[in-house]
């Protein structure tokens, strides 16, 4: 598979392998991945006490008979204000058991359909004179993008100092690339050095 560079001048392209970047859309392991990610993401640190664990009421209020009232054993009872509740919340794990062919074999998937969708603009480097916002704005104007996911090698300074204050673009390596990021964005901007990166690390020159 081949995709044209943008700011070659010599209308330049990359070869990708078929494996990573040509594979058939799947739209359930797709919405798998991206539920359990999502979920992995929650604390899960939720607590509620019951009855038995709020300070107070271990003595009967008032008798059971005569006072023309309703019978009451505890005044932390769920049914009270301050009281217990009924079906207290209690930590829990959110995590989804995703093995790693099933991730690998969804972002093949994910990238595999920004490609044939031509939502992946490919360049061969995206360099900044000085971490200036303007810089890269005028940068992405050259592209036609407002709003984009810049891929990377690697961390690069000037370009994330650039990027911060730019609503709806985000600077990210291809090591922390993952499947919101990639449902998230409606453009990925990527240089050469990410996207063979990326093809290395999804296996596609091994299959």
């Amino acid at each position: 598979m081949k995709l044209q560079l943008k700011n070659s001048a010599s209308n330049g392209e990359i070869q990708l392998s078929d494996a990573a970047f040509g594979r058939a859309y799947n739209e359930a392991l797709v919405h798998q991945v991206v539920t359990a990610y999502m979920a992995a993401g929650r604390a899960g640190t939720k607590a509620q006490k019951t009855r038995a664990e709020v300070r107070g009421g271990g003595k009967k209020p008032w008798s059971q008979k005569g006072t023309g009232q309703a019978r009451v054993g505890s005044i932390r009872s769920p049914i009270w204000v301050g009281g217990g509740r009924a079906f207290a919340a209690r930590p829990r794990d959110f995590t989804q058991k995703v093995n790693r062919k099933m991730y690998r074999a969804a972002m093949q998937t994910m990238v595999s359909e920004l490609v044939r969708q031509d939502r992946i603009v490919a360049i061969e480097s995206l360099d900044l004179s000085a971490p200036k916002t303007k810089l890269l704005i005028a940068k992405l104007k050259e592209f036609g993008l407002t709003r984009a996911l810049i891929l990377v090698e690697a961390y690069e300074e000037k370009l994330f100092l650039a990027a911060r204050n730019v609503p709806y673009v985000e600077v990210m390596p291809v090591a922390s690339l993952d499947p919101l990021s990639l449902i998230k964005h409606d453009k990925i901007l990527a240089t050469v050095g990410a996207l063979k990166l990326l093809e290395a690390r999804l296996g596609g020159k091994n299959e």
